[in-house]
């Protein structure tokens, strides 16, 4: 049986447009990225085991602002605006471009970053600058390859592996294979935003540890 999930009382707190609008920048929290229909909204749902915390949409670019959801005073997840090909006015992807760059340099209560790519196409253009962007500011990323049921396993975990390879030069990066449908490496993503959050294992007391 599963532990209790320490993600099930979380609720939406605010969404904003601009950094400026965020909650008081203080505590912990842990933002998602990733290009737009990567899966971010159902992998917060999964990972929460809340269906409706996040929109899913099958329109890419649903999240145009930032999200911010609270587990309690301290702790809390933000959903970043989906970036890539969002089928919006090119003056609007700007200004989410804005956002998150603001928010993300100036975020002192900032984690890590989990980073979402479809296990079919990973590594994008846009992915390559988030990690370079962390690798800089030295911000820990976790990778979901999500839509891994796309996937026979065999592909699925070859994918992963070659990523990794490709990957090594990047040493505050982890990654696992990722299905918000099956619910595949749940419990694996959830582990890590507990180690970032400083969430402890109720059973005994420890902080979980990020998975190698």
């Amino acid at each position: 049986m599963n532990v209790q999930n320490p993600f099930s009382k979380i609720n939406f707190l605010t969404s904003v447009p601009s950094p400026a609008q965020a909650p008081a920048d203080e505590g912990r929290e842990v933002a998602f990225a990733g290009r737009s229909n990567a899966g971010k909204s159902s992998a917060l749902n999964a990972i929460t085991g809340r269906k409706a915390l996040a929109r899913t949409s099958k329109t890419p670019g649903r999240t145009q602002h930032l999200v911010f959801f609270a587990l309690d005073e301290q702790t809390r997840l933000v959903d970043l605006p989906g970036y890539g090909y969002a089928k919006v006015p090119e003056h609007v992807k700007h200004k989410w471009g804005q956002a998150m760059t603001k928010y993300l340099n100036s975020r002192q209560s900032l984690q890590g970053l989990v980073l979402l790519m479809d296990v079919r196409h990973p590594l994008t253009e846009f992915d390559q600058q988030m990690l370079a962007w962390c690798q800089h500011a030295q911000m820990p990323v976790h990778i979901l390859l999500t839509k891994a049921d796309k996937l026979k396993r065999g592909p699925a975990k070859s994918a992963l592996l070659k990523l990794e390879k490709t990957l090594e030069k990047y040493p505050l990066v982890t990654l696992q294979l990722f299905s918000a449908l099956k619910k595949q490496g749940v419990e694996e993503a959830r582990n890590a935003l507990m180690q970032w959050l400083e969430i402890t294992d109720n059973k005994n007391g420890q902080t979980k540890k990020t998975p190698n």
